[in-house]
């Protein structure tokens, strides 16, 4: 009986022949017709999801995407210590041997094999049809989320809609981002398509999970480097559907900023979340690192490695949102030391606080992959840059978030600012940095905007600095060696 394995990676598999056929088969399926049952598929889907969330492994349930997006100018790491593969992004040397990367990209390959087996293998399993259907949604969800993940990382990559090993995947070939912007643009269609108006759990995305992803994707893809305008009001239609259905979806903006992140373990998920990846302290290798140790200083029992950049901090409008957004006193017990006077001189970001205070790497809280604030900004921004300009859905969206932010009594804006269609675009970008700062967003916005080298020059001296001058081609990572050494024509 031939052995079928659901969370193999692509470059596991092209490891050798040996490691293929002796790796942990802990939970994996066998047999020709395991995926002929409901049960079957379900599983399969499960493995996909490993691929997302699996603690220091790979996938979102660790920092390693937080490590990845330091580009960015919100947040910067140690210039010392032992943080070199987090360095090596914020100072625009990224080497193919980067675990940080890695685990991303490893994570996202481990979610695609299973979801490939669920897309592949679902119309012939027999069940009920409804619940099948929603196994299917999800998977197609679960493949557009990594390929889009993928490509914004490394542009031109492999596309593998295989779900078991071939001889084939040792010598594919890298596709460009079109032609993977076109596979995620038909899975998230797909997948509005099957997936339930209500979330099976919170850790799973719904319809609308798939619309505000799929303006994301819009957004993405009408900047650089498709720069397809066209897709600004494909963005903005697609936003206004979750934004009108948000009720039904479950969508809201939570009252306060500070409610977003109290980050209390006991706490599944808020209204806030469009689509998280949850993690479980006790299942094994599922707890979540991102929060804890890795967000804070050294003087709390922290390990330094993610925190604010000077000018950033300097720049952010006061109010709720920045009281809520940093920390900047630090000491567990009644002694506090001004961020000036810490060892690495620099704020930290509270929202990676765990309720409590709690000093450790391994809780049940989720990484938020998008919330319902997001949403908002995309339509504001596209309805912007696409047809007709801002109107007043696109004012009110911005002042939603915007408000919630500043000070009680700020107004809010109005066409008789007298923005342009271009001010205000830019207001809402900038609208974007403040409120999703250290929750890997503003690197992406910096990239499709072709912003990176402007950003990055305007860092105070006190932070890292790239290490030579910032190209187009420093926008994307290169594949890891663990592929490339492998497959030739990955270097291509």
């Amino acid at each position: 009986m031939k052995k079928l394995s659901i969370y193999i990676l692509i470059g596991l598999l092209a490891a050798s022949c040996k490691n293929y056929l002796e790796e942990d088969t802990t939970g994996l399926l066998y047999g020709p017709n395991v995926l002929s049952s409901q049960d079957g598929l379900e599983s399969a889907l499960t493995g996909a999801y490993k691929g997302l969330g699996s603690q220091w492994s790979y996938g979102f349930i660790h920092p390693s995407a937080n490590a990845a997006v330091l580009g960015a100018d919100d947040v910067t790491t140690h210039p010392a210590s032992n943080k070199a593969d987090w360095r090596e992004f914020d100072q625009f040397n990224v080497s193919t041997t980067n675990q940080r990367s890695g685990a991303v990209y490893n994570g996202c390959y481990k979610a695609i094999q299973g979801a490939n087996n669920v897309i592949n293998n679902y119309t012939k399993t027999v069940g009920t049809k409804a619940t099948i259907d929603i196994i299917a949604g999800e998977a197609y969800f679960i493949r557009a989320f990594s390929y889009y993940w993928l490509t914004r990382f490394y542009g031109s990559i492999p596309l593998v809609t295989a779900g078991e090993y071939s001889d084939d995947l040792l010598t594919i070939k890298k596709s460009t981002p079109a032609e993977v912007y076109e596979m995620i643009v038909a899975d998230l269609k797909k997948a509005e398509t099957m997936l339930p108006t209500v979330k099976r759990d919170p850790g799973r995305p719904n319809v609308g999970s798939a619309k505000a992803f799929l303006a994301d994707v819009y957004l993405t893809m009408a900047g650089w480097p498709l720069k397809q305008a066209d897709k600004y009001d494909l963005a903005a239609a697609k936003a206004k559907e979750v934004i009108d259905n948000r009720a039904a979806y479950g969508f809201q903006l939570l009252p306060t900023f500070a409610a977003v992140f109290e980050n209390d373990p006991a706490v599944a998920a808020t209204a806030e979340s469009v689509y998280q990846i949850s993690g479980f302290a006790a299942g094994s290798g599922t707890a979540n690192a991102t929060y804890g140790n890795t967000a804070m200083p050294g003087e709390e029992g922290g390990w330094d490695d993610m925190f604010a950049e000077l000018t950033f901090f300097k720049n952010f409008p006061e109010g709720p949102r920045k009281d809520a957004t940093f920390r900047t006193e630090f000491g567990l017990g009644a002694t506090k030391i001004p961020w000036q006077q810490s060892l690495t001189k620099h704020p930290y970001y509270k929202k990676w606080y765990i309720k409590g205070n709690i000093v450790t790497s391994s809780i049940s809280l989720p990484s938020v992959m998008m919330r319902y604030a997001h949403v908002l900004t995309i339509y504001a921004e596209a309805k912007a840059r696409g047809t007709g300009g801002p109107d007043q859905a696109a004012y009110d969206a911005l002042n939603q978030v915007r408000l919630r932010g500043l000070p009680a009594g700020t107004k809010p804006l109005t066409p008789a600012d007298g923005l342009t269609a271009a001010q205000f675009a830019d207001a809402v970008v900038q609208e974007r940095a403040w409120e999703f700062a250290c929750e890997r967003t503003r690197w992406f916005d910096l990239v499709r905007l072709e912003r990176v080298e402007a950003a990055n020059a305007a860092k105070s001296p006190d932070d890292l600095q790239p290490i030579k001058p910032i190209t187009k081609a420093n926008y994307w990572f290169p594949l890891p060696y663990t592929d490339t050494s492998i497959n030739p024509n990955l270097n291509q």
